[in-house]
């Protein structure tokens, strides 16, 4: 499965593996946890939230909200959002879209691309997950 380096990193090697890592770390939530996702186009990002998702026991996981920015799961061990700030175009976008509730609310927050804004939206306990291309299909992931 995954295999750890003396640097903190994982590394995995196929999208099956990142769904398992998201399910793993599924397992360490109580909920209200935000958590930033970091990488390039094709990094695994969505893979791991589906993982996450899946691990929560989310009824449609594989949902992508690149074109509805959040899509809410409220069927699963701990009710969950997943933002995609990829195509925001402003903090003041997310703002409008009630981001101070979600953060409010006790979900697990889960955000792609949440560094767009120089990560000015996401909390200080935000725990960041950057993920990096290591291969054509090695993926790193680092918690930073």
């Amino acid at each position: 499965m995954h295999k750890i380096f003396k640097n903190g990193s994982i590394f995995v090697k196929s999208e099956e593996e990142m769904v398992d890592l998201g399910r793993a770390i599924a397992a360490t939530l109580s909920g209200g946890e935000v958590l930033g996702f970091v990488g390039d186009l094709g990094a695994g990002k969505t893979h791991m939230i589906q993982g996450i998702l899946e691990g929560l026991g989310a009824g449609n996981p594989a949902a992508s909200p690149t074109f509805s920015l959040v899509h809410e799961h409220r069927d699963g061990r701990l009710p969950a959002a997943h933002f995609d700030f990829y195509r925001m175009k402003s903090e003041d976008e997310a703002l409008g879209m009630g981001w101070d509730e979600y953060l409010a609310g006790g979900s697990v927050l889960l955000v792609e691309w949440a560094d767009r804004f120089d990560g000015a939206l996401m909390p200080p306990d935000t725990r960041w997950l950057v993920l990096k291309h290591a291969g054509p299909t090695l993926r790193e992931v680092r918690l930073a």
